[in-house]
């Protein structure tokens, strides 16, 4: 097949990398850096696995800048482009879907359109009602940092499509991916719209949740780590997704919570619109405590999300900051992946040990073996550590 993906985030990259094996992918994106960078067979985005797959496997291939020739001759079309969540509109950004399926449409009839952004409950039918036909919405489930890995090994198949269309899509991907008998779900299309936002509201929900564990622990004086194990022991918990931090980030968590708060608003329930609340109070809590403990100068250790990741957004540290600068608290940051000289007038340091000579307590999302020589003041809520850093 001739398959064009548009967008070249962690979800588009991996989707183009991950058909490109069995067909023909030229990858679409506005920002002509990520374009040569992927011709010249590098990861525009941090995925160690992504780099290795471009690297060393045989991948029919290309990206542009310039959309409209590729998409003519498409069999397939995936788009991936961004669908931020706008607070004052009350729901996603859709405004670059909408863009590239009237592109598409307007030189293309006969394509198959993939929607793999995320897009609120009751897109699809909107699109269907302007005559749209032949678009269907895949949700995608993939761990930033690992995103091929997650394509090559999906926990399911979800297609917003019980007809034709959708068995063809589910074939394509299930071909693709290195596991076999991979579930599938063809269902209707809001309620594959309803399956990511819960899917990704739920997630949510087990960060807040440790969170909030961790918070009662620290404010009692208790191990959360020996409280998390006891409870995870119980099968129907599970020993995942349960490491306490500063409270959730990211491209998706944030955005996707606020969506379905949105989409329930009329509605008689309570636990998904505190999600958002619990995860700002959890971000206060930290600045409050590291408020209490700052004795000079505070190092923020890495403003990235997570471990593997390139990406500040939505990053909860990047909340803390601003709070301990309401606290007039001074900091220095120390992130090598950062650009500038300052981050919202922050010092940014780059040498590990003049930034550990510079500040009293450091201040660490997650742990690293890099902060061993000064673990002696690291501020952590990783419970990977048994408790070993420092507990302001």
């Amino acid at each position: 097949m001739n398959i064009v993906v548009f967008g070249l985030g962690y979800v588009g990259l991996s989707n183009a990398v991950l058909l490109s094996q069995f067909h023909h992918v030229v990858a679409v994106d506005v920002l002509p850096e990520k374009v040569e960078r992927l011709n010249r067979r590098e990861s525009p985005i941090a995925d160690r696995e992504i780099e290795s797959f471009l690297k060393t496997r045989r991948l029919s291939l290309s990206a542009a800048v310039e959309w409209e020739q590729p998409s003519r001759s498409a069999d397939l079309v995936i788009v991936a482009t961004p669908t931020d969540y706008d607070a004052q509109q009350g729901h996603f950004d859709t405004s670059l879907v909408d863009a590239v399926v009237s592109q598409v449409r307007s030189v293309n009839e006969e394509a198959l359109i993939v929607i793999r952004s995320t897009i609120p409950i009751g897109y699809m039918d909107g699109l269907r009602a302007q005559g749209f036909k032949r678009v269907v919405f895949m949700p995608e489930f993939l761990r930033e940092g690992r995103a091929i890995y997650d394509n090559l090994h999906p926990s399911r198949i979800v297609v917003g499509d019980r007809g034709e269309a959708g068995r063809l899509i589910a074939e394509l991907y299930a071909a693709c991916a290195a596991d076999r008998d991979v579930p599938v779900c063809l269902t209707g299309a809001r309620e594959a719209e309803a399956i990511k936002l819960f899917a990704n509201a739920y997630l949510a929900i087990r960060v807040a949740y440790f969170n909030e564990l961790d918070t009662f622990a620290l404010a009692q004086g208790l191990s959360a780590g020996e409280i998390i194990n006891g409870v995870c022991l119980d099968p129907r918990i599970g020993n995942q997704y349960n490491n306490p931090s500063f409270g959730y980030g990211g491209y998706c968590l944030p955005k996707d919570t606020r969506q379905l708060e949105a989409s329930c608003r009329s509605l008689p329930v309570e636990l998904i619109p505190a999600i958002t609340r619990s995860n700002d109070k959890r971000k206060a809590f930290i600045a409050a405590r590291i408020r209490q403990a700052a004795d000079g100068t505070v190092g923020i250790y890495r403003l990235i999300m997570k471990k593997g990741s390139d990406n500040f957004r939505s990053a909860a540290i990047l909340d803390v900051i601003r709070d301990c600068r309401r606290f007039g608290i001074r900091m220095v940051i120390y992130e090598p992946a950062f650009e500038g000289d300052e981050y919202e007038g922050i010092p940014v340091i780059r040498d590990f040990e003049e930034f550990s000579n510079a500040c009293s307590l450091i201040v660490a999302n997650r742990w690293d073996k890099e902060l061993m020589p000064a673990s002696h003041k690291v501020f952590t809520r990783d419970a990977s550590l048994d408790e070993g850093a420092v507990q302001p």
